[in-house]
């Protein structure tokens, strides 16, 4: 009988201890993404904001052409080229404010879940995933944005020298933003993965344990 009540007090106490780590990584998770999205949806505000002062204003903006039939633009306040660069940047921000809150939101609605062993294993996962992803795509932006400030350069065209130094901006700000982002899920999902080797848990759909040997 007394071997009995240690037996069920042992599980009792590393159901628990089982329980409460699973949350512990969950939350850390959950705060690491939400830091991250909050960042996000701060600089796309900030594009949001200027490319809306800047990307559409013409006031002091004046064309006319030279001796030689070439037009040239003079501008006391932005060039046409900074027009085209602020107007590509309000688009990147409305992107990456929309997907800012879409992501923070995404991650709240775990914060009240009891996710298995399995499924925070899982979530952990994705989200490396993603941001392994996203880095990929983002050499892919500067890549795109090299390639339109070369060509506009050649041809002489403020839109795509504006366009291209704007994706090249936007582009290398999401790459440190993704790099860093995949290193900090990375290095929770190390930490949880080393938890899970040293505390293997089962889970039956009803209860939560530590397996033990005896």
């Amino acid at each position: 009988m007394k071997k009995t009540f240690v037996i069920i007090l042992i599980l009792f106490c590393t159901s628990a201890f089982a329980q409460d780590s699973l949350k512990y990584y969950n939350n850390l998770r959950i705060n690491t993404t939400s830091s991250g999205m909050k960042v996000l949806g701060v600089w796309g505000a900030v594009n949001l904001g200027t490319g809306a002062i800047w990307g559409w204003n013409n006031k002091g903006t004046t064309t006319y052409t030279n001796l030689g039939g070439t037009q040239v633009t003079s501008s006391k306040g932005v060039s046409r080229e900074g027009q085209y660069f602020f107007q590509m940047n309000t688009i990147w921000g409305a992107v990456d404010f929309g997907t800012a809150l879409l992501g923070y939101a995404s991650v709240q609605k775990y914060r009240k879940k009891n996710l298995t062993a399995a499924e925070t294993l899982e979530q952990q996962k994705k989200l490396e995933k993603i941001f392994l992803i996203n880095g990929a795509l983002d050499i892919a932006y500067l890549g795109t944005g090299t390639y339109l400030k070369l060509v506009g350069d050649s041809r002489h065209s403020p839109i795509m020298r504006g366009y291209g130094e704007s994706i090249l901006m936007q582009g290398g700000f999401l790459l440190i933003f993704d790099g860093f982002m995949y290193h900090a899920e990375k290095h929770n999902g190390t930490k949880l993965r080393n938890f899970l080797e040293k505390h293997p848990i089962s889970f039956d759909g009803h209860r939560i344990g530590t397996v033990i040997t005896m």
